[in-house]
């Protein structure tokens, strides 16, 4: 495994997306490139330094920030397509900016004036952020990475975090830490800070290139500036959690999508009908055209699904309230729902479908359905079906939180 604190990612201001229909074009012609090699990557574990640099040039990484901040603006449903078409090229691409568009909105919610305007520019200039949110080692959610004073009163951040993704390629790691009065706050502290050491230590079966990896920190001297209240954001209705789940389902939906994309691909080209069909092709077997057309229809109501949820995270990011909030976050919770069924079904159906020739190990078709079961465990799709169920019959609004 690597010591990350050897890599020091280069910035340069990125690209201006000034609309929806742009930042959808720009996305697409990134992920045909993206594809080429995609894998190559995932077989070899080639970390995507390269395609990282081209896509936060493009400017897409900027594509939330606010207009008074120098940013496009652009809604929800663009940075969920967006997400989503990366996501059908490399599952892994598309997943590594999801905290940094995470970190921005706690920075839009919680931030101070000279916090958002200090952040923004870094994010436009071509800066990314990654995460250290998550611990292992314990069975609670209680978090022991400590924001503290030392001696000299300086604020100072000890601790280890795992899960990690994008942190390996960040320029700024936003950090969840409880302070000393037991609040949880974000501290977005730079990769090269002393006494910060990310280790490449991520070795799940699927989404190989997201280096959600292990972030160690060693009493790091922190700026107050780079302190940005986190509990606070969750006290009062915000959409932070909905805005988090939408690009965890577009993820999901785009990895569905590329899985279908290879599946029409492979059977046109390679497979064989089943003997019994009575045709020539595999395309004109009959079962097997009905199985393509029911993961059409689900994939279909999947992004429709998708695109209602971000209209919902649309207007509770302007107009928040208990009820606004809960309605995204139930509407961002059925999709949720949806997107993972269908990313398992589509990758699993590919080899269905696609019979023996498609397991073989130089395809590499399998990582649609490794990247799929990898990043639809990092929230329970029973628990969402649960708050669902609670909102509409016992009128339950969700809890208000990350995973929701």
């Amino acid at each position: 495994m690597t010591q990350a604190t050897l890599i020091s990612p280069q910035a340069s201001r990125v690209g201006l997306i000034t609309s929806d229909q742009q930042a959808i074009a720009t996305a697409h012609t990134l992920a045909s490139h993206f594809e080429q090699q995609a894998a190559q990557r995932d077989k070899e574990r080639l970390l995507p330094w390269q395609e990282l640099d081209d896509f936060t040039k493009s400017g897409l990484w900027a594509i939330t920030v606010p207009a008074e901040y120098g940013g496009p603006e652009l809604s929800s449903d663009a940075l969920a397509q967006v997400i989503a078409i990366i996501a059908a090229a490399d599952g892994s691409i598309a997943q590594i900016p999801q905290n940094h568009f995470y970190a921005l909105e706690v920075l839009r919610v919680g931030g101070s004036e000279a916090q958002k305007r200090f952040f923004y520019s870094e994010v436009i200039s071509g800066k990314r952020l990654g995460n250290a949110l998550a611990e292992i080692g314990h069975k609670d959610y209680k978090r022991r990475t400590r924001l503290y004073r030392d001696a000299s009163q300086k604020w100072r951040v000890n601790g280890q975090k795992f899960y990690c993704t994008g942190a390996l390629y960040a320029h700024w790691i936003p950090t969840l830490v409880v302070d000393e009065a037991e609040r949880q706050q974000l501290v977005f502290i730079p990769k090269s800070a002393h006494g910060v050491t990310i280790t490449d230590d991520w070795d799940g079966f699927g989404q190989r290139l997201t280096g959600s990896g292990s972030v160690q920190l060693d009493n790091v001297l922190v700026d107050p500036l780079w302190v940005v209240p986190f509990t606070d954001s969750f006290e009062r209705p915000t959409a932070i959690g909905p805005f988090a789940q939408l690009m965890h389902a577009a993820i999901d939906l785009g990895i569905a999508q590329g899985a279908f994309a290879a599946t029409l691909s492979f059977v046109k080209q390679h497979a064989r009908p089943w003997i019994d069909a009575g045709v020539e092709q595999a395309c004109e077997d009959p079962l097997l055209i009905e199985r393509i057309g029911n993961l059409s229809v689900r994939l279909k109501a999947a992004k429709s699904l998708l695109k209602r949820a971000a209209g919902s995270v649309a207007i509770a990011q302007k107009t928040p309230d208990d009820d606004s909030v809960a309605q995204a976050s139930i509407d961002v919770a059925e999709a949720k729902v949806l997107t993972t069924e269908v990313s398992l079904l589509a990758g699993s159906q590919l080899f269905e479908l696609s019979g023996t020739g498609a397991t073989l190990d130089n395809r590499q078709l399998d990582r649609f359905w490794r990247n799929a079961r990898t990043h639809t465990l990092h929230d329970p799709a029973r628990w969402k079906l649960h708050a669902i169920g609670n909102f509409y019959l016992n009128g339950q609004r969700p809890p208000r939180h990350g995973a929701i």
